[in-house]
């Protein structure tokens, strides 16, 4: 991880909707490299702050950066330097493997030798040269995982963003899916993750915990469970929830 190149900038970054404040003067700072958990129970504003940052959503105030582009005025430059993958994935079941790389491919504006240089790559890199023919509904929900994330960063962007993208699969597939992560941002890709899994959150370089909006908690797994004097992130977010309960007892 570099700690000097910042990649994602935000300070003071809030969105309201009508008199409900989902997130609520936020700020933090990702660097090239580094992978950033970015954990908080449903409803936490952890999604809308993503929406914020991919240029899905206007913020109402506050300044952030990514990949050097303003949310409020680039949001479409944003949009062709990022990778995204959702929690649903993001591919089409009625298409083959072979189709949906080079559908992400051409989204991203590669060339048709680009589109071919990557596509027999990733099918050879996951293992799927046997499946490039195959519809994508006939695929494991592993592999489907494994292409998702790999269309996701098709065109190099420097910053990926994944929402929950291990949700429902087995522990294995999971810990094989960190391994392209780790793979990523080792060459200089920064990841930015959400999840659910508090044993996941221990492979981030660093995690912000985001409670009503706010974010409670921000610094690496090993920190955090020395301040909050806990064995795991499990124990650490239990005592944030517990906190924010008894405020309101």
């Amino acid at each position: 991880m570099n700690n000097n190149k910042k990649v994602i900038e935000v300070s003071g970054l809030t969105k309201r909707f009508g008199n409900f404040t989902a997130v609520d003067k936020i700020n933090f700072d990702v660097y090239e490299g580094e992978i950033f958990g970015f954990l908080g129970a449903n409803g936490a504003g952890k999604t809308t702050a993503m929406k914020m940052l991919t240029g899905l959503l206007s913020p109402t105030s506050g300044m952030a950066l990514v990949a050097g582009f303003d949310v409020y005025k680039q949001s479409e430059q944003i949009k062709m330097n990022i990778g995204y993958m959702s929690q649903k994935f993001s591919l089409y079941e009625d298409l083959t493997v072979a189709e949906n790389i080079q559908f992400y491919a051409g989204i991203y504006g590669l060339t048709d030798k680009q589109i071919k240089e990557k596509t027999d790559f990733l099918l050879h890199k996951l293992g799927l040269e046997d499946s490039r023919n195959e519809l994508i509904k006939s695929l494991p929900l592993g592999w489907k995982q494994k292409l998702s994330f790999s269309v996701a960063i098709i065109h190099d962007p420097s910053i990926v963003f994944l929402d929950e993208p291990t949700g429902g699969v087995d522990p294995i597939t999971r810990r094989q899916f960190w391994g392209l992560i780790y793979e990523a941002a080792e060459n200089k890709r920064t990841i930015f993750v959400t999840t659910h899994y508090m044993d996941e959150a221990e492979y981030c370089d660093r995690i912000s915990i985001m409670v009503d909006g706010r974010i409670e908690a921000l610094d690496s797994p090993s920190k955090l469970k020395e301040q909050f004097n806990s064995k795991s992130m499990n124990e650490v977010f239990i005592q944030l929830a517990r906190k924010n309960q008894n405020q309101f007892v």
